[in-house]
């Protein structure tokens, strides 16, 4: 056990060998090694005193404060872990900022795909810094709040109209679609029109169009319909399915969380 383990975790991420540690919830084991499946605090559970086991991985969506909830089973976070904050006071509802700014985490639609570039319309401006700041506290809701129903009508080519041109206009330009093989990329594989994107914001370019890029694996498309017109999901970083007949189509795939 002489590596060390993150205090937190990201899905994907590797925690340790399955030779020191047995899998827990929110973990999965491949390769021989343990993985993180979804995004939190790594707990320990140490093995029973005088057993032969092994120590338990898991991965909890949240850390619980002490004496609330399944406190039977002693439990030790990650060395360099945080202790949670115990204050009881309810977090304010996450509000969404609706102006793009560097760094901002957008979702977007694809409307034109180039040789050199494709045109997006942004939907979702997802970064929350300075989301509190100058907001009146009688407003309680927002064009950004509901996600699930912006991305459904979205993603649906009856609704793709005039609407986008009321949208920011973004540029995702073929040198920032991934790190690696850059000359290599084929914008007509990496992106097809009504597709919905996951992308950063670079530069706030002119008055007409955003840059954004998606060269990071968490960046990328994260829907998309095919020819047939079903959704599809994804099977790797550059090919998604057709759910219904099970063609597959290239894409720039976001890593799925």
């Amino acid at each position: 056990m002489a590596s060390t383990l993150p205090a937190l975790a990201i899905p994907g991420q590797r925690l340790g060998p399955v030779t020191s540690y047995s899998a827990g919830p929110g973990t999965h084991v491949q390769q021989s090694n343990v993985y993180a499946s979804i995004a939190g605090p790594v707990v320990v559970e140490p093995a029973q005193p005088g057993s032969k086991g092994k120590a338990t991985l898991s991965v909890s969506r949240s850390i619980r404060a002490p004496g609330t909830g399944n406190a039977s089973k002693p439990v030790t976070t990650a060395p360099g872990a945080k202790p949670a904050a115990t204050s009881a006071t309810p977090k304010p509802k996450v509000k969404y900022n609706t102006l793009p700014a560097v760094d901002s985490v957008v979702l977007a639609r694809v409307t034109r795909v180039q040789k050199r570039q494709a045109t997006v319309s942004i939907l979702v401006v997802l970064d929350e810094s300075g989301s509190t700041q100058g907001v009146n506290p009688s407003q309680t809701t927002s064009d950004n709040d509901n996600i699930e129903a912006i991305l459904s009508s979205a993603a649906n080519p009856e609704n793709h109209s005039s609407s986008d041109e009321l949208r920011f206009q973004a540029l995702i330009r073929k040198e920032d679609v991934r790190a690696v093989e850059k000359d290599r990329v084929v914008m007509d594989e990496m992106f097809r029109v009504g597709d919905i994107v996951r992308g950063t914001v670079i530069s706030l370019g002119d008055q007409s169009f955003y840059y954004l890029t998606t060269a990071r694996n968490d960046l990328g498309v994260v829907m998309a319909r095919s020819e047939a017109g079903n959704m599809m999901f994804p099977v790797s970083w550059k090919e998604m399915r057709d759910s219904v007949t099970g063609q597959a189509e290239m894409r720039k795939v976001a890593r799925p969380f």
